[in-house]
């Protein structure tokens, strides 16, 4: 029996999310957004295994298709939709020519598509087709898009949602962020294998034996470079210092004094002394003098 992916599903989800009940017209109903084919559906990306027949594209014509075929479906149909947001007004026509544009410029997050039957305006249909093969589609194609995957993106549980979300975050649906699909890859990437500081994992152990200046394969080992622990020292050692310099009282005051009196003359230091002390300066000089 032919199933729904779970990749699909939660592209499924993420549409019918933010676009069923959404401000507008017309949202997107849930039997609008199909996964797995009627029973009548024989072969095509719609199919699974055991719906597929002879010679069929969707499993024949690309050697990702072959090498992924499994009883999952590997297409989304998307209907009819008309939103409004501070953004603009949006439906099904719009989302189709933009998602074909993006399959076009060949960026990171569809590069697992393989075809997308659709109409830019609601009457003429096209088909956007990753290997080249085919321009065309049925009627049918006028009111919904048809997006079918490469058999192998499905069977390895790929995450299909992000190319959909930039469009929603575009047109002012929903928030998005300023990194790309690569930034986020790696961002996980380096959240996942490099946890520092607190050993959680290899990496994060060795970090941080290498900050604090120790090697857990030698007891006596001695950093050749600053580390926390001797930085720690060095610091406790200076606040020592500074502390003790606090209480001290650095003014000389002879020296002040003599530094003052270097630069006056005989006149204006017998100037400055008081009258009332004239006399006994005069004395002192006296004995001075004779002694």
């Amino acid at each position: 029996m032919t199933r729904a992916p779970a990749n699909l599903l939660a592209l499924r989800t993420l549409l019918l999310t933010h676009l069923d009940n959404a401000p507008g017209p017309d949202d997107l109903d849930p039997a609008e957004v199909g996964i797995v084919g009627d029973p009548a559906h024989k072969g095509g990306y719609h199919c699974g295994s055991n719906r597929t027949v002879t010679n069929d594209y969707s499993v024949f014509e690309s050697p990702r298709d072959r090498a992924g075929l499994t009883l999952d479906a590997a297409a989304l149909d998307v209907g009819q939709f008309k939103v409004t947001t501070p953004e603009g007004t949006f439906d099904l026509p719009h989302y189709s020519r933009w998602l074909v544009a993006q399959c076009a410029a060949n960026t990171a997050d569809t590069r697992d598509i393989r075809e997308v039957i659709y109409s830019p305006d609601g009457v003429t249909v096209r088909r956007w087709d990753r290997l080249g093969r085919r321009s065309s589609g049925d009627s049918s194609h006028r009111w919904h898009t048809h997006q079918s995957y490469f058999r192998d993106a499905i069977k390895a549980g790929r995450d299909q949602t992000a190319v959909v979300r930039r469009y929603l975050t575009e047109i002012g649906l929903i928030e998005g962020d300023d990194m790309t699909p690569e930034e986020h890859n790696w961002l996980a990437t380096v959240h996942k294998n490099l946890t520092v500081l607190d050993g959680r994992n290899p990496i994060g152990q060795v970090y941080t034996r290498m900050t604090m200046g120790e090697d857990a394969t030698a007891t006596k080992y001695v950093a050749a470079h600053p580390t926390l622990k001797s930085l720690g020292t060095q610091l406790t050692a200076l606040q020592t210092q500074l502390a003790a310099l606090a209480g001290k009282d650095f003014t000389d005051e002879p020296a002040i004094i003599q530094g003052v009196l270097a630069g006056l003359t005989p006149e204006r230091i017998a100037a400055a002394i008081p009258e009332a002390l004239t006399e006994q300066v005069a004395d002192a000089l006296a004995r001075r003098l004779q002694g």
